[in-house]
């Protein structure tokens, strides 16, 4: 496994390089409307290997892409070593069985230009009698939208437990079809055998950077106290630790932590489930936000790490701590987030998920905007259309200490040098302002 090893740390961990040109990721998310789909559909399987354990191969991929350019070809080589290690990350431990609950998670490759692709992955038992192994529907998309591709799965696997045949025409046309802006749909029509042309409607969320995101997932398994605790280490930039055995609570829980820094990106490492062979990422001295399966706890905790926040979303608590994350964040903003999550625990069951999204989304976004929304009055813009921000006007700006002593710190992170250089780059025309 050594050599899918340096592959899938070849595909996951380019933090230098990721870090820079991350700034306009989220945007390019957002402008995908009339993309395609997705790129591939791959089936992994556990294929038997000499000493009787099992290794995860590609069996199966679509399309076949032929005529690749060289660096294409090279990439999609890194690609395809690199997903079977995420679609089995915990490790070779498997043994066929008759029963197996199919789940859901998602992983992230980053390529070297520091753009993303999202793993959505399905992992199911394919019916049959006896014992079977597990295999995992994987499709690889640039786009981020896990409502919509959990739907997709779900039409895969209904059309899995017929026969594999009846997959790809159903496949083929997704990928006709153009992916649909915020709001729309695109319906496409599928044949299935004995029950004649389906017709699939698929709609995406009228707001985009919402729909890969699951706040309920968080809210369920974290107080509210200790979602502001993991948020304050976020926006600093620390190292980020998330444990639970099911690969799914990962992938979503750690997917939502992420989306608490919008409209701010998380630029560095981002492993939502970190497979077995990489477990030495937590020994990595730059910031990161990983999944552990929790049967690696005993493995992580032998690594020489740097300090780190750990999170056990089995039971809801804080393992280990720097030990400030209290103290991180104002105190009156921190109140009113808290007041405002507390808010919407109590009648949790009343709201619908895009109801929870959009309330939690408004509490951390007014945080954000109460902070650093004054950014563009300290933009100097010179003659030739060019800004330069003016950092130590813009945190004297404001009134109260703790608030001052917070943006010192926050200003020095990447994820605001990569926002404050995007809008350096865009006037938008102000009375008043240069």
């Amino acid at each position: 496994a050594a050599e899918g090893k340096d592959e899938a740390s070849a595909a996951e961990n380019n933090p230098p390089r990721v870090a820079q040109g991350k700034g306009g990721e989220r945007s390019s998310i957002l402008s995908s409307a009339g993309q395609f789909f997705f790129e591939y559909l791959v089936v992994v399987s556990l294929k038997k290997v000499s000493d009787g354990r099992y290794e995860p191969k590609i069996t199966y991929q679509f399309p076949k892409r032929e005529n690749l350019l060289k660096g294409q070809k090279e990439e999609e080589e890194r690609l395809l070593k690199a997903i079977p290690l995420f679609c089995f990350p915990d490790g070779n431990n498997w043994a066929p069985v008759t029963e197996f609950p199919s789940e859901t998670f998602s992983f992230v490759l980053t390529n070297v230009d520091g753009s993303r692709k999202i793993g959505y992955c399905r992992r199911l038992l394919p019916s049959g009698r006896g014992v079977r192994l597990p295999e995992v529907f994987c499709i690889i998309s640039c786009l981020g939208c896990f409502g919509l591709f959990s739907k997709i799965l779900d039409e895969v696997e209904k059309r899995r437990q017929i026969s594999m045949a009846v997959i790809y025409p159903f496949m083929q046309g997704l990928r006709e079809s153009p992916f649909p802006a915020p709001g729309k749909s695109v319906t496409i029509k599928s044949f299935i055998p004995e029950s004649g042309t389906e017709l699939i409607e698929l709609t995406r969320p009228v707001d985009a950077h919402l729909e890969h995101v699951e706040f309920q997932a968080l809210l369920q398994r974290l107080s509210p106290h200790l979602i502001l605790h993991i948020f304050a280490s976020a926006v600093l930039e620390r190292r980020l630790i998330f444990l639970a055995e099911e690969l799914s609570v990962l992938s979503q829980c750690i997917h939502a932590v992420a989306a608490l820094l919008y409209p701010f990106t998380w630029a560095h490492t981002y492993i939502p489930v970190v497979p077995e062979c990489l477990l030495d990422t937590v020994c990595c001295p730059t910031p990161f936000m990983v999944g552990i399966q929790m049967r690696h706890l005993e493995q992580v905790l032998e690594q020489p790490m740097e300090e780190a926040l750990m999170v056990d979303l089995c039971q809801g608590k804080i393992i280990r701590a720097v030990g400030d994350e209290e103290e991180i964040l104002p105190a009156k903003l921190q109140n009113e987030v808290l007041t405002s999550l507390n808010r919407h625990n109590s009648n949790n069951n009343v709201h619908s998920s895009e109801q929870v999204n959009a309330l939690v989304s408004e509490a951390f976004v007014h945080f954000f905007v109460r902070l650093v929304g004054h950014y563009s009055f300290h933009i100097k813009w010179g003659r030739s259309g060019c800004g330069s921000f003016q950092e130590r006007p813009f945190c004297k700006a404001m009134g109260s200490k703790s608030c001052r002593r917070f943006l010192k710190k926050f200003v020095k992170t990447n994820m605001f040098s990569l926002f404050i250089e995007e809008a350096e780059k865009s006037r938008i025309p102000r009375e008043g302002n240069g």
